[in-house]
Parts: C-alpha cells; structure tokens; sequence
C-alpha cells in the first residue's frame, strides 16, 4: 500500500504592478506554476509505475489516497521538495516483507504441471497413489461398506481423546506387531494415533528433539523427499547412510552396514518396513538380520516408518516382518503407521506413532509425553478414517475382505512391473539389463534415470515423475507400458 501527500503553498499577486514588479508579479507566479506542473507529472509517473492508474486511464485509489495536507512524525514518508512546493509519499511496509517465496513441493508440484498438459498421451507417475487400470482413483469396496455401516449407526462427532480412538490405537498396534505379542500382552507398547505417516513421525521427531538433545537420525540415501523437512522442522539433527548403489541399481548393504556401525552410539536409524520408497529396494530376511545385529550392538534405536503394509507383498504379516523380528530380539522400537495405501485413506490422514518399550511403565510415561506434544500441535485427530480401520480390522468378514483386495492391488502394480520390464527388454537392443525393474518391490521403481534424463522424460514423453528418478507403478496401466518403455529407453540412450 502506498500513499501521497501534497502541500502546496500559494501566493497572491498585488492589486497594481510597476515595472520593476513584472518579475515579482508574472515570473514568480508561471515558475510556480510550472512547479506545480512538474510535481503532478512526476506523481502521474509513479502513479503509473506503482499500478495506481490503469491502462484505460482510469485512477485506482482503493490503495491510494490523495489529500492536501503533510503529514508529520511518519517514520513510513519521504518527502521531496521543489521550491516551496513539496511532495510527501508514504509507504506502508508490510511486515512481512522478509519472507520469500518458498519452492515448490518436489511431489506434490509434479501433479501440477501434469493437470497444467493437454497432451493426450500424458502420464502422471509421481504421487504414490493407486489407480485402477483405466488410471482412475480407487475406493476399496470394504472401504464403502464400512462407510455405510458408519452412515447407519449415526455415530457422533464429538471429540476424540488426545491419544485418538481407543478401538483403533488397539487393531493398529496388533496389526503390526501381531495380537499375540508378548509386547501387546505386557501393555509394552505405547500408542498414539497420528495425522497419517507424515504427523505420526513428526511426533516421534519431537519425542527425540525433546528427551534425546544429543540424539541424531540416519536416514537412508536416498529417502521419501519427506522425511528430511520432518526432521528439519523438529530440529533433530540428521545425517545419511548409504542405501542405493547406482552401478547395480540395487543396494548397497556393505555401505549400509559401514554407516550404521560408524554412526555415533545411541543414533536413531530410520528403516523403512517394507517397499523401500524410493527405490523400492528391500534387504532380504537375511540382510535384515544382520542389521538388527549391528543396530544391537552399537546400541542403536531403531526407528521405522511402516507406509505400505499388506500393500507390497499383499501379505500384512510378510510386510511386517522385519518389525517384529527387531521386536522379537528384545529392542525398544519406534515404528509410525499409514493408512493411505493399504486403504485407501489418503485425505482421512489415518495413522499412528508406536514405541516398543522395556516396560508397560515407560510406555505409559512415553505415550503421555507423545499426547503432551500434540496436544499443542493439533489437539486430537480426526474420527472418521479411524472408525473405518477400526470396524474393518476389527470385523472378521470385513477383514478378509480387505485383504483379497489389498491382495488385487498389489497383484496388478506387479502384473504392471512385469509388463514393463517385457516391454523394455524387447524394445531395447542395446543389451542393457533391465532385470532390477523385476528386483525391486512395492508402488514404485527407481529407474536410475538423472535429472537431464527425467527432463526428456516430461518435456518430449509427458511423462511426469519425480527428478530422482523415481516412477509410481500405482499410477500406470498394462495399456501404456509400452508407451512407458519407449519413454524410458530414448531418455536413458539421449537424453543427457
């Protein structure tokens, strides 16, 4: 906003002029005049160069205001004179202005400029989201029936507690860990449900930040873009072991190994469950145990992020076992649940933050701790997608409901990783291997593409994706697999 103020002084000639008064009485007054002129010149000028006055001509005063009077004592006016003639302009500084504009979500951002393309062969592959074969949202029919029973029962919308709905901390917690579990039994687990993934490890984060001042994070390389800013906004620190190995496309477990046993005693290591996200990478039962080793020995806390759990394999208790293979050997653990794939239950924002303790009284301590920092943070979440996980997980029809279709969706994402790779093979002479596309598991592949690379992918294919490289298997059909093939060949042999 901005402002501008005239003051004009005037003066009136006298009733009989002499000679020697020709001066006083006609220049004085034209070079006054002339004065004038040039001040509403230069205002007219900024009037135009601030917006002020429209292109048609017309005055935009809504910001703008006009009177015949200085203002005193305003920090925000610069006053300029010219002769007796002065004009005051005042700006109103926003305190805002330091803030700048941030960029844009890396993920989130991709699903933008993919709405923003008419092209009629365009593919949006960047968000983890399933699609049906026609790329349409799916809502799982166990999802609608639970909906409705819900309708019929006319539940309330009251408040939940702080810690959220008691019948779903209960089958989320038996879902990952097993209701059988001498920690379930032992009441040697705390639970809180959280705003999906993303709030639930932000909760743990400012466990950390708060009871573990010398704790730090090692995250893999590379990671869900998210899981950085999470850990950035809590103020943990953080640093990276390494994970992927681009000569191979696979992992690297000899650098991972070497990181987490070089890491400072004490550190939090985050894991990923299962369909490691990017690259979709996982160890097998036996890496998995050698980790547990090491995190064992240098004391270490592991510290799960579990997102797609019955999603990847079509198994809930496959998913879930490395969890409780590290619970099983007796170590306190941190694992932070999601909804949004294995249900569906993206915009619910259905989760839950669990930490496996030594005893029923620390988990009691520390849930009060993890209620303590949301209270602040969002008061309590929300009901709705809990009361659905809780009915169908806790309904035996309705649970094997769902898990034939987790077992569907899962089956299509690899019947669709199956018919890439097909179509790479066949369509690719150059004797590249492609076999890491069947190697990998879960919604995504990591396709080893750069950046230049990932460029030609979206400005020549329309191909939308992550500049990591990264593909949503989720997001493509049988259909385009081979439009997809001849993408990512052109891309990887000329587009660096």
């Amino acid at each position: 906003m901005a402002s501008s103020v005239f003051s004009l002084a005037s003066a009136t000639p006298s009733a009989s002029l002499s000679s020697h008064d020709i001066e006083k009485v006609f220049l004085i007054p034209f070079f006054k005049i002339w004065s004038f002129f040039s001040v509403f010149i230069l205002l007219t000028v900024w009037l135009l160069r601030n917006g002020k006055i429209s292109s048609q001509g017309k005055l935009n005063l809504r910001n703008t205001s006009l009177c015949f009077k200085k203002e005193k004592n305003n920090p925000f006016m610069k006053t300029k004179s010219f002769g007796r003639i002065s004009m005051v302009v005042a700006s109103n500084v926003s305190r805002f202005e330091g803030i700048t504009m941030a960029p844009s979500d890396p993920i989130l951002g991709v699903s933008e400029a993919f709405k923003a393309d008419n092209h009629e062969l365009k593919l949006n592959l960047g968000v983890g989201a399933y699609r049906t074969e026609e790329l349409q949202p799916y809502v799982l029919d166990v999802v609608k029936k639970a909906d409705k029973l819900l309708l019929e029962k006319g539940e309330n919308r009251e408040y939940l507690p702080i810690e959220g709905l008691a019948a779903f901390n209960k089958v989320t917690a038996d879902l990952l860990f097993g209701a059988d579990n001498p920690v379930i039994k032992q009441q040697r687990v705390a639970t809180v449900q959280g705003l999906s993934g993303t709030g639930s490890l932000r909760l743990a984060a400012a466990l950390i930040e708060r009871y573990f001042p010398r704790g730090e994070v090692l995250i893999s390389s590379p990671t869900w873009g998210n899981h950085k800013n999470i850990f950035n906004d809590a103020k943990v620190p953080w640093s990276e072991y390494r994970y992927y190995d681009p000569k191979t496309v696979g992992l690297d477990f000899e650098g991972m190994i070497a990181d987490i046993k070089a890491a400072p005693e004490g550190s939090f290591i985050l894991l990923h469950g299962c369909a490691h996200n990017p690259t979709g990478i996982d160890p097998t039962p036996e890496q998995w145990e050698i980790i547990a080793d090491v995190i064992q020995e240098k004391n270490h806390i592991p510290f799960f992020d579990i997102a797609y759990q019955g999603f990847a394999s079509g198994s809930l208790d496959a998913d879930a076992a490395s969890v409780r293979m590290f619970v099983a050997r007796g170590m306190e653990v941190i694992a932070a649940q999601s909804y949004s794939k294995n249900l569906g239950l993206y915009a619910e924002r259905i989760g839950a933050i669990n930490v496996v303790c030594s005893s029923p009284d620390a988990a009691a301590r520390v849930k009060s701790q993890l209620k303590r920092i949301a209270r602040p943070m969002y008061s309590n979440p929300p009901v709705h997608g809990a009361r659905i996980v809780a009915n169908i997980v806790g309904d035996a029809a309705l649970f094997k409901e769902w898990n034939a279709e987790m077992e569907m969706m899962a089956g299509r994402i690899k019947n669709v990783r199956h018919k890439l790779f097909d179509s790479l093979s066949s369509k690719d002479k150059s004797g590249k291997d492609w076999s890491f596309v069947l190697k990998q598991i879960g919604m995504f592949s990591f396709t080893g593409l750069n950046k230049a690379q990932c460029d030609n992918m979206t400005n020549k294919w329309h191909v939308y994706m992550t500049k990591d490289g990264r593909i949503s298997l989720a997001g493509l059909s049988l259909a385009k697999c081979e439009y997809l093939a001849d993408a990512i060949i052109d891309s990887y042999h000329n587009g660096s």
